[in-house]
């Protein structure tokens, strides 16, 4: 049996397995414990990872078999609690270790190619007369690829032993293309068939594609990389991606993203504390790069799950993938939390903090930047030693963010509001930066 599954039906079967799994784990005490927006949000999270993996694009649905509250409500109850509003403590952490620990438990169960999830199905190794092993396939399977007798299909052997069966290794590759009318949201959905892996895009009008329209789609191209006008005409702009994604491994796109981020956050606060406005301007200027190397990320990622060869290519599981996914969107959050820095400094418009402050706001920052630093290193090289380091500097971050508010209330009311802003901004990349280690099991 082979297709897509219903969402009302993999929504059934992840709280099964969710049920399954803390019944018969220790953390089923944490469960009954904690918060239900807190628990829910756990299992949204995994919900929606395993959802990215189907490619889905349809909404959620309440399963038949569900006796409780509509999914809707869950979502909602799951979204009210922001991940910057809880408490530094191990608690968090474990939810994130929950998440990732329950995720492999339940993707375990199925077997994923190119965005469709697929039944795994038993079957016999048989033997000849002569010796020869072999194995039949689904008839199923082989009349929806059109396989004859005396058809060949390519097998190709994984680094852990597993066999694809490639039913179209000799057809050459088509480009995905995607076709969009103009309207508000152009540049919005621009950007939605790139990351989702479309190689041309072609977008088309009734009549004329006027000024206004060839702007915003030439800016929204901007800030994706690799992507080109091919061809344009009275009422027609196609686009094209020219990278080839083998040659963009996620490891080096990641390092990258975050060296611009580390500097980022290195130099906001300094401007902030000297009052430089150039650098400041400079920090807001650099996140448009690193929103192009993370949209990047992405679709390199989204390609790598539907292609299995260039998973093994490159030597990145599915499973690596969304956790690479997540790693880039924390390393982004960083980034962002740097500009917001960056608008505060611009508020002050040259006014500094007390000498005693400006100590303090360095000192917060340099543990910060450790923080994501070794934070990035372990998820890399694996290193829980590491990751461990990370979640063991909240005791410092805590006692530095109490000693800059107590100091921040003797100052002038024209840059209180903005130091604690900054303080505050800088225990949010503190909190990314555990998120990120914690990826790391």
């Amino acid at each position: 049996m082979a297709g897509k599954i219903e969402e009302s039906t993999l929504c059934s079967f992840l709280m099964l397995s969710f049920s399954v799994f803390m019944k018969s784990s220790p953390f089923l005490s944490w469960l009954k414990e904690t918060s239900m927006a807190v628990s829910v949000g756990v299992f949204i999270n995994i919900f929606s990872r395993f959802r990215y993996l189907v490619n889905s694009k349809s909404v959620f649905y309440t399963p038949v078999s569900y006796q409780g509250p509509p999914f809707g409500f869950l979502l909602d109850r799951a979204k009210s609690i922001p991940i910057t509003q809880l408490s530094i403590n191990s608690n968090i952490c474990f939810q994130v270790y929950m998440r990732d620990l329950l995720f492999r438990y339940v993707i375990s169960k199925y077997v994923v190619f190119r965005g469709i999830i697929i039944m795994v199905e038993l079957r016999k190794v048989q033997r000849t007369a002569t010796g020869t092993f072999f194995v039949c396939l689904p008839r199923s399977w082989a009349e929806e690829h059109g396989l004859q007798k005396g058809a060949l299909v390519a097998l190709d052997e994984t680094g852990d032993g597993k066999l694809l069966i490639d039913p179209k290794y000799d057809a050459e590759q088509l480009p995905r293309v995607a076709t969009l009318a103009t309207g508000p949201y152009l540049g919005r959905e621009i950007i939605g068939r790139y990351l989702l892996g479309f190689d041309i895009i072609r977008i088309e009008a009734k009549e004329r594609i006027d000024f206004d329209v060839r702007n915003v789609v030439k800016a929204t191209m901007g800030s994706l990389i690799g992507l080109e006008i091919v061809e344009e005409n009275y009422s027609q702009i196609v686009l094209q991606c020219l990278l080839e994604p083998s040659g963009f491994p996620p490891e080096k796109i990641l390092r990258r993203t975050y060296a611009i981020v580390a500097g980022m956050n290195r130099d906001v606060v300094n401007s902030f504390v000297d009052g430089d406005l150039q650098r400041a301007k400079s920090v807001i200027a650099r996140d448009d790069e690193s929103n192009r190397l993370y949209f990047l990320l992405v679709r390199i990622l989204r390609t790598i799950i539907q292609n299995p060869r260039l998973s093994e290519k490159l030597g990145i599981t599915p499973i690596e993938c969304l956790d690479y996914r997540l790693a880039a969107s924390l390393i982004e959050a960083i980034g962002d939390a740097s500009v917001k820095i960056a608008a505060k400094t611009m508020e002050l418009n040259g006014l500094k903090p007390s000498e005693e402050l400006r100590k303090l706001l360095v000192g917060l920052q340099l543990i910060c930047h450790d923080a994501h630093e070794q934070a990035v290193k372990s998820f890399v090289t694996k290193d829980i030693g590491l990751a461990e380091n990370v979640r063991n500097m909240h005791e410092k971050i805590g006692n530095l963010f109490a000693d800059i508010e107590k100091v921040a209330k003797d100052q002038h009311v024209e840059v209180m509001p903005q130091i604690l802003a900054a303080s505050s901004f800088l225990r949010q990349i503190y909190e990314h930066s555990v998120d990120l280690a914690d990826l790391v099991v």
